[in-house]
């Protein structure tokens, strides 16, 4: 593990719960489908928010949305969604809550086709990490040749909330894009 002493992406100082999960989670290459579900949507409440609210939020969406459980969240009826809309512990908007039970239904028709969302998405970024040695925040993109393709592929299957900034935040968060800057502890090539 890194010294916790060393200089961190500047994004995550905000709190420690921001400097936890860019410790333990965020550009960690992630391959189990339930935990890309749960990122498709987590980012996808993101918008127009921060990340910090959602991260606030994160366990509410777990209880409320079947621990990110896509096949259940599928089979989620208006009248789950209304009781949804009425609970503080999640972003009630409406579209991005239908869109959830959306994006359950599409992703589960990606599984079906592509064998697992994991196989699907990673396909993006030639099936391994894109290592990137930015040297400032100012140098990190809000979007990426290959989040516009993922982003319109995800549009094409029926997803929402997939605009091709959601998504290159969610191939970041997902490990598929490295954005750790170079000299943070837990970019890649500081990890060996």
């Amino acid at each position: 593990m890194p010294d916790k002493t060393e200089k961190r992406c500047p994004w995550c100082l905000g709190s420690p719960a921001y400097i936890d999960y860019h410790d333990r989670e965020w550009g960690r290459p992630v391959h189990d489908d339930r935990v890309l579900f749960e990122f498709l949507i987590l980012e996808g409440a993101q918008a127009g928010l921060s990340w910090s609210t959602i991260l606030a939020k994160r366990e509410n969406y777990r209880r409320l949305f079947a621990d990110f459980d896509p096949a259940k969240v599928a089979r989620f009826t208006p009248a789950r969604v209304e009781k949804l809309l009425l609970d503080p512990g999640i972003v009630r908007n409406r579209l991005k809550v239908e869109g959830t039970v959306k994006n359950a239904r599409a992703f589960l028709a990606v599984q079906k086709e592509f064998g697992s969302f994991d196989a699907y998405a990673w396909r993006f970024v030639g099936g391994a990490p894109r290592v990137n040695r930015r040297r400032s925040m100012k140098d990190v993109p809000a979007s990426t040749p290959e989040s516009d393709a993922l982003s319109k592929d995800l549009k094409k299957r029926g997803f929402t909330f997939v605009g091709s900034t959601i998504m290159y935040a969610f191939m970041q968060a997902v490990g598929m894009v490295d954005d750790h800057l170079a000299d943070c502890p837990f970019h890649t090539a500081n990890l060996r």
